[in-house]
Parts: C-alpha cells; structure tokens; sequence
C-alpha cells in the first residue's frame, strides 16, 4: 500500500525549515528537499523523527 497522495502534500521535514519531502515508493522513504535527510516509511507509516533520519547536513550526526 502507498502513501496516501493527500498526506505527502502535506508532510514537511521535522527541522526548523518545514521543507517539502519527496516519496520514492520503491525505497520507502521520504527525502527532504532542503536539508536532504532521509526518513523510512514503515508499514506505511512515515518517520519522521530527526534522531532516526539519514544524511542531513554536514556537521550534524546522521
């Protein structure tokens, strides 16, 4: 099952800049488009918690 369209137009990156994510169904995951963090989607449900996220900006732990 996919991410509800409704809901992806509304999620933004948890980080101060509330930028938009970008949904790669295959990867089940959510990528910001600012910062370019990475966050699962798991069982269909998106986390996004800043301590479980991929990447992100240098300097700061991923």
């Amino acid at each position: 099952m996919a991410l509800d369209p409704q809901l992806l137009e509304i999620l933004a990156c948890p980080d101060t800049h509330h930028a938009p994510l970008t949904y790669d169904a295959e990867a089940q995951t959510l990528t910001c488009t600012e910062c370019g963090r990475i966050f699962e989607v798991r069982d269909d449900v998106p986390v996004l918690l800043l301590d479980e996220a991929r990447g992100g900006p240098e300097g700061q732990p991923s």
